[in-house]
């Protein structure tokens, strides 16, 4: 069994006009509900093997948040420049290309991207939108992540903020 959790970033600030999109940090409530929902998941059991984020300022933020409540070093939390800007494609080859050795992983990224990805494997439930540090767990029974499709994949879970805490 593989399971990914897609993680969209906490909510970020948008109260610097000068500032890149990249540049953009947590805002007061995002730096409220990352590690809550990362505690959330460590209540759940949840042992992942693999952290990766997009270097962007809130999505990278809200993957430390999470790293901590692992209790895992900070430098170990991947980065990986095609998750910005992304389109769903690029997401399933970020996926497709995990190593096999790694059964639980958390992706760190951006909305309107994750919310489509996590729609190929909604089946019936399918998702308006993940909101900012909106969590969805997809299991898959492939035998390894390039192996991963709607066929053998499915949402199993959603934790969305405003919903669990």
């Amino acid at each position: 069994m593989r399971t990914l959790y897609l993680i969209r970033h906490a909510k970020s600030s948008w109260g610097n006009p000068g500032l890149r999109d990249f540049d953009r940090p947590l805002n007061e409530r995002g730096q409220h509900d990352a590690p809550r929902m990362a505690q959330l998941l460590v209540r759940e059991g949840v042992k992942p093997d693999l952290l990766i984020s997009s270097p962007a300022k809130r999505a990278l933020t809200t993957a430390l948040f999470f790293a901590e409540a692992f209790q895992i070093d900070p430098g170990e939390v991947r980065r990986e420049s095609r998750i910005y800007e992304a389109h769903p494609t690029e997401i399933l080859r970020i996926i497709a290309e995990l190593p096999a050795e790694s059964t639980t992983v958390f992706l760190f990224g951006h909305n309107p991207t994750f919310t489509e990805v996590a729609n190929l494997f909604a089946n019936d439930h399918y998702i308006e939108n993940v909101p900012t540090c909106g969590v969805v767990k997809i299991t898959s029974t492939a035998a390894d992540w390039s192996g991963m499709y709607e066929g053998n994949s499915r949402i199993a879970a959603c934790y969305f903020p405003k919903e669990v805490l």
